[in-house]
């Protein structure tokens, strides 16, 4: 009886790892996060750190909906008959009887729908002091091709580096394929949202085909996000912009009159060397100095990285 337990405790730890578990919590409770493809079986984890014995207790999960959570399986002591069980899970959840005893209230959803997705809570309302667990569930839609392959709502976006000078970039934002119609938007490395072009969308067969441009003027990371909120999917691809400013820019009046001044000052002092070194330093700042370009990153497909050496225009001569 000891190795059948074993066994089947085993196997759903498998199937939480298979599923994709990712434990945080950033801000307020530790949310367990859990990833499966539409139509696979899902367990959402719900254990007793003490394992107590809670096979005379009263546990009950629930899912945030819009107007009030819904009842996906409440077991007290023994019954679970959930009288008050939302139409979207009848017939759809169990539990683990026989690991009631280890404080195990885990529930195993089969069939999983993008509906399913969503936010739960296991709660033990008559434990001292109470405890409740967040489970957050993302189920991914999966689209089969001719060829029988299962690939992602939405691939990877391209990224293109085009137009490269010392003052600005414009980034080429590629989607290819995506279904349903996702939302794509530029990013910097602080993740704020740059302003960018109105997308070229087009519709294929329900496949949507996404460009978007924008222009930057500094050095940073960038990265291309695309999302697609019915289905809880996102995605992106990241590039590295170096911006080929001037080392040194014209000089301002002030420094101009500066320098006139400590040209007066040589000339009267009869310095005149140091009055041409003064000259000579301030001439320089104007210079404008340029540099090989550094080799431009985008990221493929694979998630590798390939490197394309762009040089100025006068250099290439």
């Amino acid at each position: 009886m000891r190795m059948k337990q074993t066994a089947l405790k085993d196997v759903c730890v498998c199937l939480l790892i298979s599923a994709g578990i990712i434990f945080g919590h950033e801000t307020g409770p530790a949310v367990v996060r859990v990833v499966v493809e539409e139509g696979s079986d899902v367990i959402l984890p719900c254990s007793l750190s003490s394992k107590e014995n809670i096979v005379d207790k009263l546990f009950d999960w629930r899912k945030d909906g819009q107007k009030k959570k819904k009842e996906v399986f409440m077991y007290d002591a023994g019954d679970h008959s959930n009288n008050g069980q939302d139409e979207q899970f009848k017939g759809r959840v169990s539990h683990f009887s026989d690991q009631l005893k280890n404080g195990n209230a885990s529930i195993k959803i089969r069939d999983t729908k993008i509906s399913d997705s969503g936010n739960y809570t296991c709660h033990f309302p008559r434990l001292q002091p109470r405890q409740t667990f967040y489970i957050e569930l993302v189920v991914e839609l999966t689209i089969k091709d001719r060829s029988g392959e299962i690939t992602g709502a939405s691939p990877k976006p391209y990224i293109w580096t085009l137009n490269v000078t010392e003052y600005r970039a414009l980034l080429q934002c590629e989607v290819q394929g995506a279904s349903p119609k996702p939302k794509v938007e530029w990013k910097d490395r602080a993740g704020n949202i740059l302003p960018a072009e109105e997308p070229q969308v087009s519709d294929r067969g329900g496949r949507y085909y996404v460009t978007l441009l924008t222009t930057v003027t500094k050095t940073d990371h960038y990265r291309c996000v695309v999302t697609q909120e019915e289905i809880h999917h996102q995605t992106h691809s990241e590039t590295y912009v170096f911006i080929y400013e001037k080392l040194c820019e014209e000089s301002s009046s002030k420094e101009l009159i500066g320098w006139l001044g400590g040209l007066f000052s040589g000339l009267v002092l009869g310095v005149l060397t140091l009055a041409a070194v003064q000259f000579v330093l301030v001439a320089t700042k104007c210079i404008v100095i340029r540099r090989i370009k550094e080799p431009q990153r985008r990221e493929t497909e694979e998630d590798g990285y390939e490197f394309e050496a762009k040089r100025a225009p006068a250099e290439r001569e």
